[in-house]
């Protein structure tokens, strides 16, 4: 438990120095906006496939 604390830990920090210095982490190509007067509307397709992929791949690598 204290290993996968720390490793989260890290993960979240490494994804906060990642976003300071301005790299646009949550608008991907492939994500679906629609912005028509005063409605806009945002789904993240793209970001929520990688998403789940590395989450599984997380998930698969602290079940062994």
């Amino acid at each position: 438990m204290g290993k996968t604390l720390v490793v989260l830990g890290l993960a979240i920090a490494a994804l906060g120095l990642v976003m300071m210095f301005g790299v646009p982490l949550f608008r991907l190509p492939g994500d679906i906006v629609v912005k028509r007067g005063n409605f806009s509307f945002y789904f993240p397709l793209a970001t929520s496939i990688i998403l789940s992929i590395l989450l599984t791949l997380l998930f698969a690598l602290f079940r062994r």
